[in-house]
């Protein structure tokens, strides 16, 4: 199937780590440009340079999404060198454990920053040009907004929020033709997710327990088969697809319990 994504201009926060880097391969080898947008300059240019090796397009922009300003300026960077946006991938954040009992109100307002106010703010700088191409929105979301986890009340709200936003800016939106769904994760093994495992007393047991939930194979999603229905939620032919929250997670969310 050919997704229709070519030469398209797709701006992906937080291209160059974890799923990000899923996402903005499948891409590339889709023909679309993604345009990685993320904090670390030698991260960025490393992943661009992978793809340029196998002769894809990629282009980076160095911004720290905490700062409104970085985030315009990211969107104005991009128009100038391309002149048109056609998809936003909001994909940037962090489980960062900032919990209700001992949490405190500065961390959780600075992790609202860096899990959901963000994805606002692209979307918000972005939808002039989303308008003129009749754009596509991803969000990458998480199921601690359905399941809960314990001890990350602000990484839990902000998936909240960003569920809420999907469907309210499908709304808000469908009178430009621009489509905006979610995709929800589970588990999908990442840096990120090694790093935390080995904070526990045992990684190895921690992980066959969580895999043995997993009804679906009992393993963990792939970043590949997350970037895969991106791609899919971006592109042409899922032209009638909008305000969905897409759960790619092997049955995790939504299957009995019994299972795992």
């Amino acid at each position: 199937m050919d997704l229709l994504l070519k030469d398209k201009i797709i701006l992906v926060t937080g291209g160059a780590k974890g799923i990000g880097t899923g996402i903005v391969r499948v891409l590339a080898a889709e023909g679309a440009i993604p345009v990685i947008i993320g904090r670390n300059a030698d991260d960025n240019l490393k992943m661009v340079a992978e793809l340029e090796s196998q002769n894809q397009q990629a282009f980076a922009v160095t911004a720290e999404l905490t700062r409104p300003d970085d985030c315009a300026r990211a969107v104005r960077e991009v128009v100038a060198k391309f002149g048109k946006i056609d998809g936003l991938v909001n994909n940037a954040g962090v489980n960062d454990g900032v919990g209700l009992e001992h949490g405190s109100y500065e961390a959780f307002v600075a992790s609202l920053h860096k899990n959901l106010i963000h994805y606002y703010l692209m979307a918000h700088h972005a939808l002039p040009e989303l308008k003129k191409t009749q754009g596509s929105i991803v969000n990458i979301s998480s199921k601690t907004a359905d399941t809960g986890q314990g001890g990350t009340s602000a990484y839990a709200a902000s998936n909240g929020g960003r569920n809420a936003l999907t469907r309210e800016w499908a709304v808000e939106l469908l009178k430009y033709g621009i489509r905006v769904n979610a995709v929800v994760v589970a588990e999908s093994y990442t840096p990120l997710y090694e790093k935390w495992l080995h904070t526990l007393p045992d990684p190895e047991a921690a992980l066959q327990k969580i895999t043995a939930r997993i009804p679906l194979g009992k393993r963990m999603t792939t970043p590949e088969e997350i970037a895969n229905t991106v791609a899919f939620l971006l592109s042409g032919q899922s032209s009638h697809t909008t305000g969905q929250l897409i759960y790619v997670d092997g049955g995790y969310v939504h299957l009995d319990r019994a299972l795992g």
